[in-house]
């Protein structure tokens, strides 16, 4: 600037005002008429400066945060919360580490909606590589259960590192969700009682049941490769379900000869438990079932959609 004023003020004779003045213009390639007085050409500068300068300024804001990537995963981020927002029945998984990616996987598998809540940014990252929605956050905390739609949720599974902190997440899915079903894992057998107290509706123990898998595996192997093949999700010749009676289904309060199940279905039915948890195994044709039992049935999957829509509340007309 001062360059450009001197070498005005030498060549073209003007006051060191005016020739300050043309250098600003030259610089900011603004044409404007050069007010009368000095003190307009100040205050003229002082504009073109200050804007000038306003909008560089801007511009380098905006491409640090495009080059740097801070945009992209700002749209992510948004992208994601608006796609919690429209999850409705569906799981809410706390913690990603080995059993959690077991359960998100068999999640996925079926096709079951999902959300993962870690603390680890490192486990956040891989659950969003594995294409499952993932929040970085205390599972503990209600504001993040509440963010990711406890309220809509079909079920919570607790299965953060430690048992302190799955009775803290189950504690507070109880508090929020009285009506909400939730299994914890446990390490040990005390925190087996503790999750129960804290309102888990199951408890499971990875290491005991491995071992009772082992166990069973050694003794009945042609048991437990029934029982796999009957549970993989993999598997599309044969599935067992469960299947819950609506109250106002057609096949509420009738026996399962009346429902003729096997012919009409082409499903067996291993068990009925009963609204107060308690289960019957392998029923006689004429046990009655109720509205709001869960039948657990043996079947092709297409079988088993079939019978489910006609289980529903309003499925079906008496035959």
């Amino acid at each position: 600037m001062l360059g450009g004023a001197a070498g005005y003020s030498l060549i073209e004779g003007w006051s060191f005002d005016q020739s300050l003045y043309r250098t600003i213009l030259a610089v900011t390639t603004v044409e404007s008429p050069a007010p009368a007085s000095t003190a307009g050409r100040v205050l003229t500068v002082v504009l073109l400066v200050a804007g000038v300068g306003a909008a560089l300024y801007t511009f380098t804001l905006l491409a640090t945060v495009v080059v740097e990537g801070g945009l992209p995963k700002r749209i992510e981020r948004r992208r994601r919360a608006h796609m919690i927002e429209s999850l409705h029945d569906h799981f809410i998984l706390c913690g990603y580490g080995r059993i959690g990616r077991i359960i998100a996987r068999q999640l996925k598998r079926q096709s079951v909606p999902f959300v993962v809540i870690e603390r680890d940014p490192e486990a956040v990252q891989a659950a969003m590589r594995d294409g499952a929605l993932a929040v970085e956050a205390d599972a503990s905390q209600e504001e993040v259960l509440r963010r990711v739609g406890i309220d809509r949720a079909r079920g919570l599974i607790a299965a953060v590192g430690t048992d302190a902190e799955n009775v803290y997440a189950v504690l507070s899915a109880r508090v929020m969700r009285p009506d909400l079903f939730i299994v914890g894992r446990a390490e040990t057998e005390d925190a087996t009682v503790k999750l129960k107290r804290a309102g888990a509706s199951r408890v499971v123990s990875p290491y005991e049941i491995g071992g009772m898998q082992i166990a069973q595996t050694a003794l009945r192997p042609a048991v437990v490769d029934f029982v796999e093949l009957a549970t993989s999700s993999d598997n599309l010749e044969l599935a067992m379900e469960e299947i819950t009676i609506g109250a106002g289904s057609a096949l509420a309060n009738r026996s399962i000869l009346d429902i003729n199940l096997r012919q009409r279905f082409g499903v067996i039915v291993v068990g009925i438990q009963r609204q107060d948890l308690r289960m019957e195994f392998n029923p006689e044709p004429d046990m009655i079932i109720g509205g709001g039992d869960k039948l657990v049935v043996l079947g092709r999957p297409e079988s088993l959609r079939r019978l489910e829509t006609e289980a529903g509340e309003h499925g079906g007309a008496r035959t």
